[in-house]
């Protein structure tokens, strides 16, 4: 139960006390005007003249000013007369509890708490047996502060009731506010076996709080009741989320298929699990979960799905490290059976980019990876946006293979048919990048022009760089000479040909000595190295940026790109929370603010949410 219900409580509690009094004895409308007279000087914190006010109103014997002149007296801590009125009204209404914890409330405002839990206490221990009694003395107390009394209200209720998992949604809601982790624990493993379908709201409630700690504490807390339960599904999928906050992958996808082979269900929950591991880049573990969902067989709902994405998590696992020809070659062979096996049709669109894709820009076959999209966008029944980004990449082969004006003609189709998108935002990207990389530069600036205001951020921020860049430099030299030639390169490194980009970015000095494009040459030579897993190298250029263009368009990149090789890949943790700090402190503008931020604090070893 969310907060709101309690909320809810009070304010209709609130409009019931101002009805009363609208409808009570004495002259309506003079009365109606004096209570707003009151609340106008509560309000502005006038509270003596509003005392006034309500006094008058509640010695009229109008009971139903009660509320409003007892909480203007707790305000002004005249606690005796507070004290004495509640009195009266319990005396007269015993069988209300809204009296009893008004008097409890003022007992704790006048510092004697012994009183205020002797109230509440009291007030617990005569609670009926009945769901409703105790529903509503509990939200009182909640209403009031009192979370520790609530708390102990619903759980005096499950023993009344006898029942165990009688108000957890209320108790849920309580221990969250108060952080209670262990018992927040505890109380969904007691929840969680007869309500599966709160996991996912479990999970959520949970990761807001949790710190690395924490996730051990309830792992250890789920190894015991799968020890006593090792059959009930809610722990062995929560287990699952915590290996996987803790990067336990291997572990993760063994409980899963545990639990699938347990349950005897479809494979949509390890294909599921599979696509995280693949994000997370555990290949391995997606491999093994996805090799699983295909030996159950071709009736398998998930089969085609799975071996799909098997193929697919293979070829990220290869192409993401070090490879051979023959690593291609068998990957390539891969994708052929599977279209083999399974045909050409919607489900199998994606196989037929993927293998594109490697044919374009890994082995180089254009004429293969051309027909191939071709294809891929003819076949019936496809989605709008798959066909958009068939196109999309069919345009890049068509450029790549010499083709500019065939490359253009598709970009511009996906503009036009989607329109107001973030499609159409990458495909006026792509013809911007084209018209750039055949040397068309004042164009390629004015539609970069128009992308700074892209809604994606990552468009926004290419359009952004590649227009500063063709400005800066044409504002040096009109005739955009080396840019050109630098354009050739980035060409050469859009298509994954490093040692081509290599040899035209050293060409460009000698070509053109004194030219502007420094930062800019150096960055790329960055990108090919960390690319070949040349880190060292890649950090030596880095840093000239750093410290010599450090007001340049690549510094804030070089910097973080920095922080980000010694964290991962360098493994100097200290020089990283360096680099990431300078971006804080040195480039606050930057995009890479709010990441470098984070990533600060984490190796700092703040808490989450700190």
């Amino acid at each position: 139960m969310e907060n709101g219900i309690f909320e809810r409580m009070d304010k209709l509690r609130t409009l019931i006390y101002i009805a009363l009094a609208m409808l009570c004895s004495g002259p309506l409308y003079a009365q109606n005007n004096e209570l707003k007279l009151a609340q106008q000087y509560s309000a502005n914190g006038e509270l003596q003249k509003a005392s006034e006010i309500y006094q008058k109103l509640y010695k009229q014997e109008n009971e139903a000013y009660y509320p409003f002149y007892v909480n203007n007296l707790i305000a002004l801590k005249i606690f005796d007369e507070a004290e004495n009125i509640t009195k009266k009204m319990l005396k007269k209404y015993p069988d209300e509890s809204d009296y009893p914890l008004k008097l409890a409330v003022i007992y704790t405002q006048k510092g004697d708490t012994d009183k205020a839990n002797g109230i509440y206490n009291d007030m617990i221990s005569k609670m009926p047996a009945e769901p409703g009694a105790v529903s509503m003395l509990g939200m009182q107390l909640y209403q009031s502060g009192n979370m520790e009394y609530a708390i102990k209200t619903f759980r005096q209720g499950r023993k009344l009731l006898n029942n165990n998992i009688a108000f957890s949604h209320e108790l849920i809601t309580l221990y969250r506010y108060n952080r209670d982790k262990a018992a927040l624990i505890d109380e969904y493993m007691n929840f969680l076996p007869q309500n599966p379908g709160y996991t996912s709201q479990a999970k959520n409630t949970l990761s807001a709080l949790f710190e690395d700690a924490d996730y051990d504490v309830l792992k250890a807390a789920l190894f015991k009741r799968i020890q006593k339960d090792p059959g009930q599904a809610a722990y062995i999928d929560l287990l699952t989320w915590v290996l996987l906050q803790q990067k336990e992958y291997d572990q993760a996808i063994n409980q899963a298929i545990a639990l699938n082979r347990r349950g005897d269900t479809d494979g949509e929950s390890i294909v599921e699990l599979c696509r995280i591991l693949v994000e997370n880049k555990a290949y391995d573990e997606a491999i093994r979960g996805y090799d699983y969902i295909v030996a159950k067989g071709q009736n398998e709902r998930w089969f085609i799905t799975a071996k799909i994405e098997l193929t697919d998590a293979k070829s990220q696992k290869i192409t993401s490290g070090s490879y051979t020809p023959a690593d291609l070659a068998s990957l390539e062979q891969d994708y052929k059976d599977l279209l083999t096996q399974f045909g050409q049709s919607p489900a199998t669109v994606f196989a037929m980019k993927r293998l594109a894709n490697l044919q374009a820009f890994k082995l180089h076959k254009l004429n293969e990876a051309q027909r191939l999209l071709q294809q891929a966008i003819a076949v019936p029944g496809i989605n709008a946006q798959t066909l958009a980004t068939c196109k999309l990449d069919l345009g890049d082969v068509y450029l790549l293979n010499g083709k500019p004006w065939e490359a253009t003609l598709l970009y511009s189709q996906v503009e036009k048919d989607k329109t107001d998108s973030e499609t159409e935002q990458e495909a006026k990207l792509r013809n911007a990048k084209l018209a750039y990389y055949t040397g068309d530069l004042d164009y390629a600036k004015g539609q970069l022009s128009i992308l700074k205001a892209a809604t994606s951020k990552l468009i926004a921020n290419d359009a952004l760089n590649l227009q500063l860049l063709i400005s800066d430099y044409l504002a040096n030299d009109s005739t955009g000479a080396a840019l050109k030639m630098y354009a050739r390169a980035d060409m050469h490194l859009f298509a994954n040909q490093p040692e081509r980009a290599i040899r035209t970015l050293d060409s460009i000095d000698v070509k053109y000595p004194g030219n502007s494009l420094g930062d800019d040459i150096l960055m790329a030579r960055a990108r090919i190295m960390i690319a070949k897993k040349d880190y060292a190298g890649a950090s030596a250029n880095l840093k000239t940026i750093a410290n010599t263009h450090s007001t340049s368009l690549w510094a804030d990149d070089a910097v973080f790109i920095l922080g980000d090789l010694y964290e991962n890949n360098l493994n100097n943790k200290e020089l990283a929370k360096t680099y990431y700090q300078k971006i804080v402190t040195d480039y606050p503008g930057s995009l890479w603010l709010n990441e470098a931020r984070k990533r600060f604090r984490v190796l700092r070893g703040d808490s989450q949410g700190t």
